[in-house]
């Protein structure tokens, strides 16, 4: 991927001379989450807007020098720009936020923060799912509370695979090569003024990477990328595609990631006080600060000590294929001359990936960031009991529950999921500076003051937009000749606004069951085709373009869709990303979540849901599981009994239909002379009330900030001192 032009053309000119500043706002993407800042571009040209697909950067490339003439003369135009960047502004500025009134004498203490995806708009399509959404949800919340956090990942050359679902119900991946100049990136500059650039050397050959930074309000996103002239073509695809590849392109990933992120924040004289490996896709950071401090003359012994006292490892999953292992031959060729240079033997170096429970013996990188790291957590209470049990054999002299792995539960970044017509509801009753408070629960308890007309009219306008939406996209695909009847059917033509809506958006993994709701075809049919209250069905998601059994349930589901018996009321969506998921997440009445447990590690749809005032169904696993309290929704507990994969899906899915039966729909369908059902509101509203604080992006935030980053940056300042002189040395 070539360099960024920087000549500017005559239509960057007239754009700066009529509205200068508002390049300088599509390149942060604070506008992104912020209504006065997104209103800008989408009266800009609400036309345009739609087709460059909610993207500002294209948008200002692609309007009209006449329309730009004009809104620079629009008095009321010129009123909203004004203010938009006022909030801006003011926004950048601020000294006052949490963290620089609550830790003032860290305010300056840089904490790296490595992810291999984050999800941060559709716009920027780095990310893949579940633990990209996270990473984007964890650097906004930092911005927004002052929190001094750099993200470290890939500018890949091509998005995550756009899904596009054949006649026959199977997935078929759609790569495209993204237009750097269609992006809100730049060149990461060093102190001279050039782009940044490192090299890491991977399997005895040196391989070149720019550095890119996108800016996430007060926050910075560098982004590695080896598609550069010098690589050879196989070094350029590193970045080419998120989770792409074979096991040596992977690995060849993950050592850019964790040791040419270390290299990048170095040359950029960035010196991160703490350091977060999301995930062990970026653990190798850690063996590159080894070889930092090895180099400057400290021992190995104290190189670890001093490695483990500022960093913080995150494990996402409990699934055994989630956590990413490499063949011991591969490891000593790509790392070839690393542990001479540390002064190890090659057995000591393995050492460090080794996970006791292997007995083939790989090289394991979740081990490696324990390892590495004096602070360890899961994602949920029940996570993080799941994960002491999986690596007790790291510490095999303690018992289970001893083993130092503690737990922050998700949360959301609540400006990014809420629904306008919600904030404006809680505006209204909670207080206009609502968001600020989203992890306070006292503040929450104001819900139970709206009316129940009010909360189910807006629960009925984002349920209409959800089918306008899908609407909308069966007629494009339909006149564009690409849906065919079959597939119409299965889009969701036929669905009802005032019919209950249940909504599953989903990775399709097998161990989330999407199937789960198809165990019994003759109670399903039932429980859709009751004229008096029917319930129809929406599901949505990918599969991993490697994961054969993944795609066969989207195949499985899907043909379900198409089906006539099925009377129009299940629906697939395909492509499902960050702008789908919010029509989801606001738009349906209840959200279906039902993995095989203990398999979830904690799940944040769900959350989304809740804050939109949308109640879970859910097996008591991962978040629901501290979530749920009997008035905010309603979730099916496994049996305790130990029964096969067969006899347990059976099991659940009665205990679904049951529960779908019984307590659900009735509910629902159960209005008074009003047409309100009144306790269905008192649900949702129990929903919003409960949910809102614990599971905001700001209350996880705020605990890994005063449980993790402030006690590392307070710990032994004496030897902090002495790490950050070496490391600047580096």
């Amino acid at each position: 991927m070539a360099d960024l032009p920087t000549s500017r053309s005559s239509h960057e000119v007239f754009l700066e001379d009529c509205l200068p500043r508002l390049k300088q706002l599509s390149h942060n993407l604070w506008w992104s989450w912020t209504p006065t800042s997104r209103q800008v571009f989408e009266v800009l040209d609400q036309t345009l807007w739609r087709l460059t697909h909610h993207n500002p950067v294209k948008q200002l490339q692609q309007i009209q020098s006449e329309r730009l003439q004009h809104l620079a003369e629009d008095v009321v135009f010129r009123r909203r720009y004004v203010e938009a960047f006022k909030s801006f502004d003011d926004y950048m500025a601020a000294k006052d936020h949490w963290f620089g009134t609550k830790h003032s004498v860290h305010a300056s203490s840089p904490i790296a923060y490595f992810s291999a995806e984050f999800g941060l708009h559709n716009s920027v399509p780095i990310y893949s799912g579940g633990l990209g959404i996270l990473a984007g949800d964890h650097l906004k919340e930092a911005s927004d509370l002052g929190v001094p956090l750099v993200g470290v990942s890939f500018m890949y050359r091509q998005s995550y695979f756009r899904q596009v679902i054949g006649l026959d119900g199977y997935q078929e991946a759609k790569y495209e090569n993204l237009d750097r100049k269609d992006l809100p990136i730049q060149p990461a500059l060093t102190e001279s003024g050039e782009q940044c650039r490192v090299t890491v050397e991977i399997n005895r050959r040196s391989v070149a990477c720019v550095v890119w930074k996108i800016f996430v309000g007060r926050a910075c996103l560098y982004l590695l990328d080896t598609d550069v002239p010098e690589n050879s073509p196989e070094d350029r695809v590193l970045s080419a595609r998120l989770y792409g590849g074979d096991r040596s392109v992977r690995l060849g990933q993950e050592m850019i990631l964790g040791i040419g992120g270390v290299r990048a924040l170095r040359a950029l004289g960035i010196h991160p006080k703490a350091w977060h490996a999301n995930e062990g896709h970026a653990a190798f950071l850690h063996l590159e600060r080894l070889q930092e401090f090895v180099r400057n003359g400290v021992s190995i012994t104290k190189a670890i000590q001093y490695i483990r006292q500022n960093s913080v490892f995150t494990t996402h999953t409990p699934v055994e294929a989630g956590h990413d292992f490499f063949s011991h031959h591969l490891i000593a060729d790509y790392f070839s001359g690393f542990w001479e240079r540390c002064g190890l033997t090659q057995q000591e170096f393995f050492e460090f990936g080794k996970n006791p429970n292997d007995s083939v013996g790989h090289f394991h990188m979740t081990a490696l960031g324990i390892y590495f790291s004096s602070l360890v957590n899961g994602v949920s209470a029940e996570h993080g009991r799941v994960s002491r049990r999986m690596w007790q054999c790291l510490w095999p002299d303690r018992q289970e529950q001893d083993v130092p792995i503690r737990h922050v539960t998700n949360g959301v970044h609540v400006p990014t999921w809420i629904a306008s017509e919600m904030n404006h509801l809680y505006s209204k009753y909670l207080g206009a500076d609502w968001m600020t408070k989203s992890d306070n629960p006292a503040m929450w308890q104001g819900i139970l003051d709206v009316p129940d007309s009010e909360i189910w009219e807006v629960r009925q306008i984002l349920k209409r937009k959800l089918l306008n939406f899908i609407t909308h996209r069966i007629r494009m695909g339909w006149t564009g000749g690409r849906f065919q009847s079959d597939q119409v059917l299965a889009g969701g033509a036929f669905f009802d606004p005032y019919v209950l809506t249940i909504g599953f958006g989903r990775r399709f993994a097998t161990y989330k069951r999407a199937n789960l709701l198809f165990r019994d075809l003759d109670r399903l049919r039932a429980i859709l085709e009751d004229q008096w209250r029917p319930v129809q069905f929406i599901f949505a998601g990918k599969a991993h373009p490697a994961d054969e059994p993944g795609k066969q349930l989207i195949h499985e589901v899907y043909r379900y869709a198409q089906s006539r018996d099925m009377s129009g009321r299940i629906a697939f969506i395909e492509d499902y990303d960050m702008h789908v998921a919010k029509f989801l997440v606001q738009g349906v009445d209840v959200w279906l979540n039902n993995p095989r447990a203990p398999f979830e590690a904690s799940g944040t749809s769900g959350q989304k849901a809740a804050l939109n005032g949308v109640p879970n169904l859910s097996v008591l696993d991962g978040w629901w599981k501290e979530g749920y309290d009997g008035t905010n929704g309603w979730a099916f507990p496994t049996t305790t009994e130990e029964l096969d994969e067969q006899a347990q899906d059976d099991h659940d899915a009665n205990v679904l239909y049951d529960v779908l039966e019984e307590q659900v729909i009735p509910l629902f369908y159960q209005c008074d002379q009003d047409r309100i059902p009144h306790g269905w509101v008192s649900i949702v509203k129990n929903a919003i009330r409960t949910n809102g604080p614990e599971f905001s992006a700001r209350r996880m935030l705020k605990e890994y900030v005063d449980k993790f980053y402030v006690p590392l940056l307070d710990s032994n300042s004496e030897l902090s001192d002495r790490v950050g002189s070496i490391e600047s040395a580096s």
